[in-house]
């Protein structure tokens, strides 16, 4: 699986830049993370747990600021980092328990929206998320921001062939649920299986028409008919509560 390798002044997909307290002090926190360099005002270094072997640069806020995007919410603290290494599909269906919830993402690309549907599984204890390697963004400090610490603690698998992980899922015993507004029944019909992966697709195309024929259901959301679509984070959260709560 390759990694995309474009150097930027702002970090990278091979060193990239993560920022805000929360984001930062759960890649501090994770045992498979390698810091490589961090800046800090002298204030957050307060709150923040620096290794000592991790070289630190105390910067004021105008410094932070040229280290990140424009107008990203630093909070005082920038690290650089390696990307975690990869999560493999067969490992997470193979540690999956009895009853289990897992994320299908079919090419949604915005590094807020991946990031806001890990802090979802996170809260909602999904396994894991599974996105198409190529059609998913790269970790990333907008994303990591997002995920408000999730990052570091839900397990993201990237796959070469979304359908194939798809039939790899189904095999391990989940039923296959692909969210899309066009479908007949809602989800709550859709649910019951101990194990269920929620497929969502981009927002605008929505699921492709592979994807959709590796679902074993099309269900949609029961939302108000003034409002044609959710935003897929939104939309995720909606759909984990639903599995969350139809387990009880």
């Amino acid at each position: 699986m390759s990694r995309r390798k474009k150097s930027h002044q702002h970090g990278s997909a091979n060193r990239p830049r993560l920022w805000g307290k929360h984001a930062v002090a759960a890649a501090l926190d994770n045992p498979n993370r390698r810091v490589l360099k961090a800046w800090s005002t002298r204030d957050a270094a307060t709150f923040m747990q620096f290794p000592p072997d991790v070289p630190m640069t105390f910067a004021d806020v105008a410094d932070l600021g040229r280290l990140v995007p424009g107008d990203a919410p630093h909070q005082g603290v920038v690290i650089e980092v390696e990307p975690l290494e990869d999560v493999w599909i067969d490992d997470i269906l193979g540690e999956a328990p009895e009853r289990a919830t897992l994320l299908v993402l079919d090419q949604v690309t915005d590094p807020h929206n991946v990031g806001a549907i890990l802090r979802s599984a996170a809260a909602f204890g999904a396994i894991g998320i599974v996105t198409q390697d190529r059609h998913s963004p790269p970790e990333s400090g907008a994303l990591a921001k997002a995920a408000s610490g999730a990052l570091e603690t839900v397990p993201w698998v990237r796959v070469v062939n979304l359908a194939r992980a798809l039939d790899d899922i189904a095999e391990a015993g989940f039923w296959r649920i692909g969210l899309a507004g066009d479908a007949k029944d809602e989800i709550k019909a859709a649910l019951g299986a101990p194990r269920v992966a929620l497929v969502l697709g981009a927002e605008g195309p929505g699921l492709r028409q592979n994807t959709r024929e590796h679902c074993d259901v099309l269900a949609k959301l029961p939302i108000n008919s003034a409002i044609e679509s959710l935003n897929v984070s939104n939309a995720a959260a909606v759909a984990l509560y639903a599995a969350a709560t139809a387990a009880d």
